[in-house]
């Protein structure tokens, strides 16, 4: 490696269609600009059949060094950004983002372009800030963590994805479905900074990101900006009092519910007599054991944004 330039290892998933035909000339011209501000480029494509976690040890040997640590694009939705997060905690090399999800939550409340080629040339002129990360075991969480109704949520929104095509509507005719055919409670014991609580429940939410939980117009947006948790638990399960629940989603209006309560906490734990339980993470599905516990690793990774903002 050149001593003037710095690395820059772009990680993308191939099933954002981030080099599909249609996207060719985006993906010339970002190549085109990282390579006129001094940075050695190399890509690495995410697919089910690459060894993740090699792949991650061949990107961090490219940053070892103090004087070229460079940057570590994630390119993709929030899953990804969430795979090459958890490789990067407690490093010195920052990420920088493309952000190409459906959402996008990460990236707007970092004040990250939206727009591929401005977030590209953010990661260029960029500076580091430290982020608060979100723990749930010994997995990472960007945005929120939830059990219950909405993984099964998730399921269904990518089965419309798969079929429909990529549209935020999605989320909401989704969770419709869901709740006309499913609405089981789980029955759990929440601790929450060792106050033990017994919980029945069909939908447990925990957020990291105070831009999402402001957009659902919850009073503990304000907890995730300072690196609390923040939670959220619906008490109520019949099917009626769901879909007037997803109604006041929509309109914005979920924390004025009587039977949605939320909290904030340094430290919570969730025990449940089950022997797994599915965990959405970031938009992932994920089985774990319980109990599980959450906490939060304040300014634990490193993020390239355009100015001054507060952690997430």
């Amino acid at each position: 490696m050149k001593q003037d330039l710095q690395p820059l290892s772009i990680i993308y998933n191939q099933k954002s269609g981030f080099h599909a035909t249609q996207q060719e000339d985006v993906y010339e011209s970002l190549m085109t600009l990282w390579t006129q501000y001094h940075f050695e480029i190399q890509v690495f494509k995410l697919n089910q059949h690459i060894d993740f976690d090699e792949m991650m040890r061949k990107v961090l040997a490219r940053h070892q060094y103090a004087h070229l640590r460079g940057v570590v694009v994630a390119a993709g939705g929030d899953g990804t950004l969430n795979a090459v997060a958890k490789k990067l905690l407690h490093t010195d090399i920052p990420m920088g983002i493309i952000p190409l999800g459906t959402f996008n939550y990460v990236a707007r409340a970092l004040d990250i372009p939206i727009d591929v080629v401005q977030a590209a040339e953010l990661i260029a002129i960029g500076q580091p800030r430290d982020v608060h990360v979100a723990m749930i075991n010994d997995q990472i969480y960007l945005n929120n963590a939830s059990l219950g109704l909405y993984p099964l949520f998730i399921k269904k929104r990518e089965l419309y994805n798969h079929y429909l095509g990529r549209f935020p509507l999605h989320a909401y005719t989704s969770a419709l479905d869901v709740l006309l055919r499913e609405h089981k409670s789980l029955k759990l014991a929440v601790t929450v900074d060792g106050q033990k609580y017994p919980v029945a429940t069909p939908l447990i939410f925990f957020g990291n990101n105070q831009l999402q939980l402001s957009d659902m117009k919850l009073r503990i947006a304000e907890c995730a900006a300072k690196g609390k948790l923040a939670g959220v638990v619906v008490v109520k399960s019949d099917r009626l009092s769901l879909l007037k629940m997803l109604w006041r989603l929509i309109q914005g209006k979920i924390d004025q519910k009587r039977d949605v309560y939320s909290f904030c906490a340094e430290e919570i734990r969730v025990d449940c007599k089950k022997s797994k339980l599915t965990v959405a993470v970031d938009g992932e599905l994920v089985q774990m054991q319980p109990p599980l516990k959450f906490s939060v690793q304040k300014s634990a990774l490193k993020v390239m944004v355009p100015n001054v903002v507060t952690p997430v």
